[in-house]
């Protein structure tokens, strides 16, 4: 694993299947700005709120040329069920084997109630459309994150 990505980085490309099974490149957004967040598991309190919060303003971030993709560690089977459920418009990814999370620094070991495990710490990637990261959110507190994101997009375009 290494160390979570910082601004003037390249935004390491990927593969990944939706939650309608279809393979989304990163390459697919070139010349958009993308909002990636990783995120620890679909239907989790904090995971849900995040999701909704993005789907709620990404008619904002449409309006910036941004598109938001979410990525966790979930089935697709999982992201359909989670994005039916709580109506949500954002694209999510299914990462089961962890590479991208990975690759981009965000599996790491983790502590709960005295146990430590390995898992998705909550992490935000802003990308220009050039691909290159220009701002980060580690261990992102939820509550007005979108918002946050948002802001910055506004702000960077």
């Amino acid at each position: 694993m290494q160390d979570t990505l910082k601004p003037g980085d390249s935004a390491p490309a990927f593969i990944l299947k939706n939650a309608q099974s279809k393979p989304v490149r990163l390459s697919d957004f070139a010349g958009q700005w993308v909002v990636l967040y990783f995120y620890p598991k679909d239907n989790t309190s904090g995971c849900t709120k995040e999701a909704t919060e993005f789907s709620a303003l990404l008619s904002k971030f449409k309006k910036q040329k941004a598109v938001v993709v979410g990525i966790s560690p979930d089935s697709e089977s999982s992201h359909a069920k989670f994005i039916k459920k709580h109506d949500l418009t954002v694209e999510l990814l299914s990462d089961p084997d962890k590479q991208v999370c990975n690759i981009y620094g965000v599996w790491q070991k983790k502590k709960m109630a005295g146990r430590h495990y390995m898992g998705v710490v909550r992490t935000t990637f802003l990308i220009d459309p050039k691909g290159i990261i220009v701002r980060v959110w580690k261990k992102v507190r939820v509550k007005g994150h979108a918002d946050d994101v948002l802001q910055a997009c506004c702000d960077t375009v």
